[in-house]
């Protein structure tokens, strides 16, 4: 019997959704294929994380068993979160993730967990450290840029520039960067702690990683798992990778 060394556990945000298979349509924990095949791809062994609604308060029972984070994209979080008043054009929200998924992000940042917050992931972290978002960007912009087209990846693509010297920027290589775009939310006051590494052409923050170092942080307002050249969510397997290493040996 060979021993292969342990692929490095990724926990995967999985929210509750209405969905059909076979004969049922009923509630169920949603993760896009997509997802775990970029994990898969790159090593990670993808565990799926529903909204328990006990770890809003004990997140440590996921982040102790596992090596790395991963939140995906989805409803939008409900503004009361930031201090505001939700948008006319707010989605249902689902506040049992909302909780848990900030309360992992935040546990997981000061932990020094490798975390990857993808779209929806990306707007967690922000608000799990104070910052606010941008409620409906096609007003504050006056343009559809970054969700064209609805319910798709093809045709919302665009270019984002990359800081240099940046996590990002070791990551996906010299600017620019093309990414494929589905939201109508973005950061707009940066949470403590955060520096924007990628904005697109009309000044939208696209990343945010750490000010300072302290492990792998970075979050994507875009989706790396719909491209399958992209490095970012391998980024993250691999930080995680590094992470099992370190702490097997402490």
């Amino acid at each position: 019997m060979s021993h292969h060394e342990p692929r490095p556990v990724i926990a995967v945000c999985a929210p509750l959704e209405r969905a059909r298979w076979a004969v049922w349509d009923m509630d169920a924990a949603v993760v896009s294929r997509m997802y775990l095949d970029a994990v898969w791809s790159a090593g990670g062994l993808a565990v799926l994380i529903p909204p328990d609604p006990q770890l809003a308060d004990a997140p440590d029972e996921v982040l102790s068993r596992v090596d790395g984070l991963m939140m995906l994209g989805g409803a939008d979080l409900h503004a009361g979160r930031y201090g505001q008043e939700p948008h006319a054009t707010a989605e249902v929200y689902q506040p049992v993730r909302d909780a848990v998924e900030i309360a992992l992000a935040a546990r997981a940042m000061h932990r020094h967990q490798p975390v990857l917050g993808i779209c929806r992931g990306i707007q967690v972290l922000n608000v799990a450290r104070g910052g606010t978002l941008t409620q409906h960007l096609p007003e504050a912009l006056g343009t559809d840029e970054h969700r064209r087209v609805v319910g798709a990846f093809e045709g919302n693509d665009h270019p984002v520039s990359v800081a240099p010297g940046s996590l990002l920027q070791r990551v996906v290589g010299d600017a620019p960067h093309r990414v494929y775009s589905h939201h109508h939310q973005a950061v707009d006051r940066v949470g403590d702690g955060f520096a924007v590494t990628a904005r697109a052409d009309d000044g939208t923050v696209e990343a945010l990683e750490r000010d300072h170092p302290g492990g792998y942080l970075l979050g994507v307002q875009w989706h790396p798992e719909a491209d399958p050249a992209s490095p970012v969510i391998a980024s993250l397997v691999a930080a995680a990778r590094e992470y099992r290493h370190t702490h097997a040996l402490q």
